[in-house]
């Protein structure tokens, strides 16, 4: 059966791989056929390769009212899914996950894995209380499912990131009682399962995660008795071995808040924002970069694509986010177009690719 009456298999491929993701489910909705094709993962493979593939940016975002200038008078502000394409400078915002129509969780995470978007945990907008809950957003339908929750009891401000192609691991983070966690996890997307993991060999609150180099890095935070006080060590679980690396005591280059760490993926450099610089680490050293433009001295977000990076932030507290883009080889900075009603602070984000 031809894809498209009248135009051969190849020339009519050619033509569906070229569709917006925004259309996804649209197209899928024509005919089994075109469904069956853009589920298939040659489809996914070729969009890749001809460079069709839109590189997107999903952020949990303060909803902005437009007109107001400022976020500062917004004492509880409405956190939603917004998600920037960075080449063509377009934003959209996604439906919420169900439970959560009035607002996202606060302080939840934020995953992707190939087609899907995984949300996690944070502070349920209503009761506060820390939520175990997990909804997974697929774009090929448009539609969210509820996942299972993370087991373990409560857990809040912990570290999280996935090796893009079925897996999510979590890391860290502390109870109820404020208790730093050592423990983890990893969720597999498909078969909707958690699974435990060796518990790390230190406590880490307000770490971070990131997925470089076929392994699952813990980055910073602090134990339970040094509240606040971030320290400087790592460690990486290596899903090959089934096992932690040893503890490196000085990864990063200072005591910080890790929240802006970002791996370059084929850059093979990590980024930080430290003190109003943009700074890498490739191999054992790091070094200074650029100086953060004034705009986004409070840096929110860090997103790496294709050899750019994109800082998103604000001048002050309370103030509008806007965005920047700075290109790694000629080390230029580039402020993005953000519309009015996407200006509003960032808690957490992630790229993808589809």
């Amino acid at each position: 059966m031809e894809l498209i009456s009248g135009l051969p298999q190849d020339v009519a491929r050619d033509c569906l791989i070229r569709v917006s993701y925004q259309q996804f489910p649209t197209v899928a909705s024509v005919c089994k056929l075109w469904k069956s094709e853009i589920l298939s993962p040659e489809y996914h493979r070729q969009r890749r390769s001809t460079k069709n593939a839109q590189k997107l940016i999903a952020m949990v975002q303060a909803r902005v009212q437009p007109g107001t200038g400022s976020i500062k008078r917004v004492t509880n502000p409405v956190y939603r899914l917004s998600v920037f394409e960075p080449e063509t400078g377009h934003w959209n915002e996604l439906p919420p996950p169900p439970e959560f129509y009035s607002g996202l969780p606060m302080f939840c995470q934020l995953v992707s894995v190939g087609y899907d978007l995984v949300l996690l945990g944070g502070l349920d907008p209503n009761s506060w209380k820390a939520s175990n809950s997990v909804f997974v957003y697929n774009f090929l339908s448009a539609e969210w499912r509820r996942a299972a929750d993370m087991p373990g009891g409560p857990r809040t401000f912990f570290a999280c990131a996935s090796d893009s192609k079925g897996t999510v691991f979590v890391a860290g983070g502390h109870d109820n009682e404020k208790n730093a966690l050592r423990s983890a996890l990893a969720y597999e997307v498909t078969s909707d399962r958690w699974v435990s993991l060796p518990d790390m060999v230190a406590e880490r609150d307000e770490c971070k995660g990131v997925f470089r180099r076929g392994k699952f890095f813990v980055v910073g935070g602090y134990p339970t008795e040094k509240q606040g006080r971030f320290e400087k060590s790592a460690e990486a679980f290596d899903p090959a071995t089934w096992r932690w690396d040893e503890v490196k005591e000085d990864f990063l280059d200072c005591a910080t808040c890790p929240r802006t760490l970002v791996d370059g993926g084929d850059d093979e450099a990590v980024f930080l924002c430290s003190g109003g610089d943009l700074i890498s680490l490739r191999g054992n050293t790091w070094q200074k970069i650029s100086t953060v433009p004034g705009e986004i001295r409070n840096v929110a977000y860090i997103g790496a694509l294709d050899g750019t990076l994109v800082l998103i932030g604000s001048s002050g507290y309370g103030e509008v986010h806007v965005a920047f883009a700075f290109d790694l080889e000629s080390c230029n900075w580039r402020k993005l177009d953000c519309p009015e009603g996407f200006m509003g602070h960032i808690q957490n984000g992630c790229v993808l690719e589809i």
